[in-house]
Order: structure tokens, then C-alpha cells, then sequence
């Protein structure tokens, strides 16, 4: 496969504000490529950067971890046995999709995912030039490609097809630094208050949740 075209509008949105961007403002998004709602989060965010001026700061987690720390499961897991709330959480979503105009959604049908490779990658990401281009195309392998990135030669493929740099990504990310600050991050969240993902941060409050956006954003309005 070649180059990939894959630059979406909001992706555009969210790197000029990055590079122009003044205002300065503590918020965090804490993510894990595996969650589907923190894919669909991430489609949002650059619209919510735009109307505020404010840029988020991502934050990688390891969702497993935190689950682990905390004792909570996820939704899948949670909510197996209950009646109508499958059917509910997939109607919600599905309004969420249609009100924020997101149109290259897809279920992973590998899902659940270990992310285990990613999320260290996105920590040897974290702070180069090719940040936020390595989180754009892991976000569009999950939820938009439905590949199968618990697979090391599946994410050294889609690393290329992305013009990453995927040797330099794949060493980086097994080096014992890296895989400790993934630990740390996650740590550093639960200690927060955090318990799952996407998690949000404005100074010291926190939000959980997709649904919870607008309250992230009129809490940025506020403190501006």
C-alpha cells in the first residue's frame, strides 16, 4: 500500500493551533487508543480548541492499568447482563456521531485491543515533531481501518503507510524508560481521580467522559 491520505479537517484544526496557539491553560485529555469513546473524543477536541483558543494536552494511559488500579471494568464487561443498556450506550453513540458531523467512524472487529505497543509508542511520541501526526494515525487504525494493532507487524505496516518514522517508533517504545513512563502516566491519572477513559482535566476538575465535552468546554470559557 502507499502513501496514505489521511489528514481530516479537524486534524488540520488541531496542528495549526498548536503551532499558533497563546493562550495557555492547563487541560488534559487522557487517552487510550482502545476506547472507542476516546477515538470520537478526539474527533471533537480540535473543534473545542478552535472556539476556545485553548489547546489540550494529551496524555497517554495505559486503560488496562488503570482499570487494574482501581477495580473498574469496562463497559463491555460492566453492563454484559444488563438489559437495554447494550442497546441504549450503542443509540447514544450513534447520536453523538450524527450531532458532531463524525463520518469515518467504524467498530474494530478485533476489538477489545491490546494497546499495549501503541500507547508506549505514543510515549516515545510524546514531545517529538511527529506527535500528533503519530496519535491522528493511530486514532484513524483503530476506529476508522479496524486493524489488528496488538499485531507487531500489522503496526510497523501502518507506521509506514503513514510516512512515521516505524523503526525508530518500534526500538523507541521497547527501551525500559519509555515503558516506565507509561506506568507513571498511568499512575499519575489514577492518582488524579482518574478511572477510566476519556478522562479530561481543566486545572483541577475533572471530567469523564464523551458526553461530558461541553461541560470541559464551558469550564474553559469560565476560567478564561
Amino acid at each position: 500500500m502507499g502513501r496514505v491520505s489521511w489528514r481530516s479537517e479537524s486534524y488540520e484544526i488541531r496542528e495549526k493551533l498548536i503551532k499558533g496557539n497563546k493562550m495557555t491553560m492547563d487541560v488534559e485529555f487522557h487517552y487510550d487508543f482502545g476506547s472507542p469513546n476516546s477515538y470520537l473524543s478526539h474527533r471533537v477536541i480540535p473543534l473545542i480548541e478552535k472556539r476556545t483558543g485553548v489547546k489540550f494536552k494529551y496524555v497517554p494511559i495505559l486503560l488496562g492499568g488503570v482499570f487494574k488500579s482501581t477495580n473498574n471494568k469496562s463497559p463491555m464487561e460492566q453492563f454484559a447482563e444488563v438489559k437495554n443498556k447494550k442497546e441504549y450506550f450503542a443509540r447514544e453513540t450513534e447520536r453523538f456521531i450524527e450531532i458532531h458531523h463524525i463520518s469515518k467512524y467504524a467498530r474494530n472487529s478485533h476489538f477489545p485491543v491490546n494497546t499495549l505497543h501503541i500507547m508506549r509508542g505514543a510515549c516515545y511520541a510524546k514531545g517529538k515533531d511527529f506527535e500528533v501526526d503519530y496519535i491522528e494515525a493511530m486514532y484513524q487504525c483503530m476506529w476508522e481501518r479496524g486493524l489488528k494493532m496488538d499485531d507487531p507487524s500489522v503496526i510497523d505496516t501502518a507506521l509506514k503507510e503513514y510516512e512515521l518514522p516505524a523503526a525508530e517508533i518500534i526500538t523507541g517504545s521497547q527501551d525500559p524508560e519509555i515503558k516506565k513512563i507509561l506506568i507513571d502516566s498511568s499512575s499519575y491519572s489514577v492518582e488524579r481521580g482518574n478511572f477510566g477513559s476519556p478522562t479530561f482535566f481543566v486545572g483541577e476538575e475533572m471530567f469523564f467522559g464523551k458526553d461530558r465535552l461541553r461541560d470541559v468546554e464551558e469550564e474553559i470559557l469560565r476560567l478564561q
